[in-house]
């Protein structure tokens, strides 16, 4: 979703998915106002995690690895 991102979201990607993790709600948004006619019956998780952290922070990989499970 980030014009920044090393490997954009594309159409594939989110036709593809059943569950997509964003970290912020304006993230939320953002893909379904990009991806509105392709989101069908994908799960759309928010994990409430500001977007202020490194590729790869140990920080954020900690999260992650709490944050992800309980929806998996």
């Amino acid at each position: 979703m980030n014009n920044d991102a090393e490997i954009p979201l594309g159409v594939e990607d989110v036709e593809w998915a059943e569950i997509i993790f964003v970290m912020e709600s304006a993230h939320k948004r953002k893909l379904r106002k990009r991806f509105r006619e392709h989101l069908k019956d994908q799960k759309v998780v928010c994990l409430g995690i500001p977007d202020n952290y490194e590729y790869m922070d140990p920080e954020l990989v900690k999260i992650l690895k709490t944050s992800i499970p309980q929806f998996l």
